[in-house]
Parts: C-alpha cells; structure tokens; sequence
C-alpha cells in the first residue's frame, strides 16, 4: 500500500494564522483543504510536502457567493456542492452548473473547494476553464497584503500558479456583463472522470442581437488551461449563427496541443475541442436568446 512520506500538521485558525505559518515554514508547506488531489500525489509521492497547513476551519471566513451588479465574487474555500446548488449562481453564470454536475462524484464534491482546484492547476481541470471563460481574476492574499490577477495570470504552467510560498488564494472575482451567458459540456470515459477534452463558452449580445464579445475555454487538449483569444476577434461584430460556430470550431481545433494517451488520440481530443467549442457557444446563444 502506498502512503505519504512523514509529514508535520497544523491547523490554521484564520487567513492570518495560515499566512503566518507559510511565512514561518517556507516551500515546504502546503495548505489543504478537500485534499482530493493533493493526498493522491504524496501517496505517489510526486508531492512531498514537510508541512500540511489545514485550512478547514476557515470555511466559514471564505465560502460565500455574492452576487453583485457589476461582479461576481466567490470564496476561495466555496465547496464544490455548493457552487452546484446555488440557484442565484446558476441564473447568472450557467456554466458553473453545467460544470459542477460533471466533477467527479458526491464524496469529492461535498468536500473539494474552487481554491483547491484552481491552485491544483491540472490541464484536465473542469473549473479553471470555467474561470477562464468567464474572464476571473483571482485575489491573492500575502502578508504584504492582497494583489489581483487574471486567469491568463495565474497559471504559469502545468500544476504551477502565481501563488507564492507565502500567500493563498482567497477570493475569486467575476466581471458581469449585460446580455450574456455561458455553457459547459465535456467528453469523459466514465461518470465524474477526468475529461478526455472540455470546453467552456460565454457570449454576449449587443443590442441589435450581435455578437459584442465571446470567450471559449478548453481543458484537457494541452499543457495549460487554454483561453483562445482568436476566438474572440473572429465572433466580435458577427450574426450568431452556425457560420460563426463552425469558424470557431475550426479555430479551436487548431488551437489546442492534445497528446495521444489512454483517454484517446491527439486527432480525436482536437475533434472533441472543435465540437465542443461548437456546442456550448450554440448552447450559450440560446440561452441569452431565451432570457432576453
């Protein structure tokens, strides 16, 4: 059976408490919350942390969705199941639910945070390409007090975030914009697995029902949570529409960077990112053409 290496454990009792620690115990701390990604690794033991910083107790302090005129701001410690039932989250931005009811199983979502899984920075991660999508800054908390930066940002590369050894992710920021929506869909090989490809889409009108903006989002095709910007150039002033759908399918496509591995071949994951991309921006437009 695999176990971790030995570790030392405290549990922090407030943001402060747990920036103190990272501060006083270096890079070789790690802070844990729902831990469903982070024990598996020390089991493999491709994380060796010498400290786990619980953060458990701070629930209370960083799980909150409030819904504003202008943003979004979610807790860093919001557990998955929440963000899944909130009802005021979801007439907003869809996306999360179409995401959150595809995320692993009930055990996992009743404990795993959208911190944790931003910070995790896996490439196959369901909520960063939500968070990309959507355009979300991410507030980050050091001792020298709070900095903010975009999705683009805050990935540096695979499993690697601009999160310093002294600081956490405390809050997530999402600008609101009039006449928009969004949608997720995923392939995967059984329920709540990682995805073999994924792709979020946001959209949003303009008075004379064309296309102000659109964002697109992929996972799981490449080395880091994608965003494709020509996606966005190519729909801005465009008739929504197949013609349009089909153009960013095709820009999707040969965007990604997918690896032949044992969920599928590169050929068919950059087939998946193109109609998915395709999919969740007809979904995303049918829903802005409903609610308006």
């Amino acid at each position: 059976m695999q176990v971790p290496a030995p570790i030392e454990y405290e549990r922090a009792t407030s943001v402060e408490h747990a920036i103190g620690l990272l501060t006083r115990l270096g890079d070789e701390a790690r802070l844990i919350a729902g831990g469903h990604s982070l024990l598996p690794m020390m089991k493999l033991r491709l994380a060796n942390p010498e400290y786990l910083i619980d953060i458990n107790d701070l629930h209370g302090q960083l799980s909150y969705i409030d819904i504003g005129a202008t943003r979004v701001r979610i807790g860093a410690m919001t557990r998955h199941r929440e963000l899944l039932e909130s009802v005021a989250l979801a007439e907003v931005c869809p996306i999360f639910r179409d995401a959150e009811r595809v995320i692993a199983d009930p055990p996992v979502r009743n404990r795993g945070t959208l911190g944790g899984a931003l910070c995790q920075a896996d490439p196959s991660e369901d909520l960063s390409s939500v968070c990309t999508t959507l355009d979300a800054s991410c507030v980050i908390r050091g001792r020298d007090g709070e900095r903010v930066v975009s999705m683009d940002d805050f990935h540096r590369g695979p499993y690697e975030t601009a999160v310093r050894h002294d600081e956490m992710l405390i809050e997530v920021r999402i600008p609101m914009r009039p006449h928009g929506s969004s949608a997720y869909a995923k392939v995967d090989r059984r329920a709540g697995d990682w995805a073999v490809a994924a792709a979020g889409a946001a959209l949003w009108l303009d008075e004379h029902g064309t296309i102000a903006d659109a964002r697109v989002g992929l996972a799981a095709v490449g080395p880091n949570t994608t965003g494709i910007p020509a996606i966005s150039e190519a729909l801005r002033g465009r008739a929504p529409g197949e013609d349009a759908w089909t153009e960013a399918a095709a820009i999707a496509e040969a965007a990604c960077r997918p690896v032949t591995d044992s969920r599928g071949s590169a050929d068919y994951k950059r087939h998946l990112a193109g109609e998915l991309t395709r999919r969740t921006l007809r979904t995303a437009w049918e829903r802005v053409v409903a609610w308006r």
